[in-house]
């Protein structure tokens, strides 16, 4: 069996579900093979299993002997994750299984993202579903999709299919933290058509490579100052937009992921080659001493390549540089009612150039539906003031915070008398499925908590083993101590 490792820590139920879970590839909008594996789960505990029409997974349980006249219990989770990988690993998301290790209190994958996010909360989920002395109510067990890239799943869940009183999210990544609130989204993307441009004989080809940045999730880690790949390497181009035309780029990955590599692939005439050289090196180092602090093994190279036949002519290049200095990326604004929350913020998360097209993707967040459509709107007008073609879609609202939710008081009180210390009630830049899942329930008292997670997003990804444990001991303490209907 493999990651045994990870299956022999504790609480070992916990582990071994999460690691079942592990040796499924569940991309985003790839998620068949989780869910025929979340309902043959379900089946073989007994439990009545309903796949609705956008391919949720529902299981319930009936509450034990004694729970019966307590409120009812949503658990939630979503199924998908994000599939990022270093570049120098060899490893193929569409039919390998995670491989895993433990290093000290934490278990990490081997250069990809461990899927943690929001794999943990599937696999406690999926340990009270298949507990034989666990105390609960009335559960229903909700495994929605395609969180990570639209959160269709939770948008096209239908008023009716669930009866819950309460809904225990469990997809927040501190486990000192009750998450009561969270960013909406909308995606934004940018695209261009170009006539390519014949290279001629007396040109070189080169390859850039931004590589070396930590990436993150694009909510949680919005803060932090990581560098942005696709920002670098348009910094890079914009030194030497004079003497260069591109030819290829390739930046950045997933909406939702900071992007930590990218590379492009230059021609430059033969009398020009010193200069590029020069002023490349001298860009290099400031963006060195720029991000120093934050990103430390951040790489800028420059290397000879074949040379291509066509690239971008002056103006088609010059518009896409300046349209990706004018995107706002990082921070735009900061909540002026939670400290230190981040209110609204975009991502240029992927940039692609080849073969006649060009394509920037970006994801904006924002707590304020206001706040996300000027993030948006001011991004449509750099993009479209260069003559690209602009769209929205995917848009999602937020979740507004209630401090007087019953079941926060219920946490509350659980985690000071377990943990000796009171959690932090927060709200989160991330897009949490409460926002959308509200609007289909209304009345349903919602909270969010989970193990703590480092690096989500990206390969770096971790999850903490004495969390965990941490974890699973409250959730069961939650679920005994559910109110009472009426």
């Amino acid at each position: 069996m493999e990651n045994l490792a990870v299956r022999s820590q504790e609480p070992k139920i916990l582990w071994n579900h999460f690691a079942d879970i592990n040796a499924i590839p569940r991309a985003s909008k790839k998620e068949e093979r989780i869910v025929e594996f979340m309902v043959q789960f379900g089946k073989k505990l007994g439990l009545e299993t309903i796949v609705d029409p956008v391919c949720n997974v529902i299981i319930r349980k009936p509450a034990t002997a004694g729970m019966e006249n307590r409120k009812s219990v949503v658990l939630q989770s979503h199924l998908d994750m994000v599939h990022q990988k270093n570049a120098d690993v060899n490893f193929d998301f569409e039919t390998e299984g995670i491989k895993m290790k433990v290093e000290g209190d934490w278990v990490k994958a081997e250069g990809t993202t461990l899927g943690a996010d929001n794999g943990l909360g599937v696999a406690a989920i999926m340990s009270v579903l298949a507990s034989q002395d666990l105390e609960h109510p009335a559960i229903e067990a909700l495994f929605t999709i395609d969180e990570e890239t639209g959160m269709t799943g939770a948008q096209g869940l239908e008023a009716g299919y669930l009866q819950g009183d309460i809904l225990l999210n469990l997809d927040t990544e501190e486990d000192d933290e009750i998450d009561i609130g969270c960013a909406g989204g909308i995606d934004i993307t940018a695209s261009k058509n170009y006539k390519e441009m014949p290279v001629a004989d007396d040109f070189k080809g080169f390859t850039i490579r931004v590589t070396g940045l930590q990436g993150g999730h694009s909510g949680m880690d919005i803060h932090k100052g990581f560098g942005n790949a696709n920002k670098i390497m348009n910094a890079l181009l914009k030194a030497n937009q004079d003497i260069i035309h591109i030819a290829e780029i390739n930046g950045g990955s997933l909406r939702n992921a900071i992007p930590r590599e990218s590379f492009a692939v230059i021609t430059c005439h033969n009398d020009k080659i010193a200069q590029l050289k020069q002023q490349f090196e001298e860009q290099s180092k400031l963006l060195l001493a720029e991000f120093a602090k934050t990103e430390p093994n951040l790489k800028c190279s420059l290397s000879e390549a074949e040379r291509p036949l066509s690239a971008l002519a002056a103006n088609d290049q010059n518009e896409l540089i300046q349209a990706l200095e004018k995107a706002i990326n990082g921070v735009y604004s900061m909540s002026q009612e939670i400290p230190d929350l981040v209110e609204s913020s975009n991502n240029i998360a992927r940039v692609t150039l080849g073969k006649g097209l060009i394509s920037i993707a970006c994801l904006t967040r924002s707590s304020v539906e206001a706040g996300k459509m000027e993030v948006a709107n001011s991004l449509k007008d750099a993009f479209e003031n260069n003559g690209f073609d602009v769209k929205f879609s995917g848009s999602y609202p937020g979740w507004s915070p209630n401090r007087s939710s019953p079941i926060l008081k219920v946490l509350t009180g659980i985690y000071t008398d377990l943990f000796k210390s009171e959690p932090a009630v927060v709200a989160c830049h991330a897009g949490l499925e409460c926002g959308l899942l509200g609007t289909h329930y209304p009345d349903m008292d919602m909270i969010s908590f989970g193990p703590t997670i480092k690096g989500a997003h990206s390969p770096d990804e971790r999850a903490s083993i004495s969390s965990a444990g941490r974890f699973w001991i409250f959730l069961k303490l939650v679920l005994k101590n559910i109110p009472l209907k009426g």
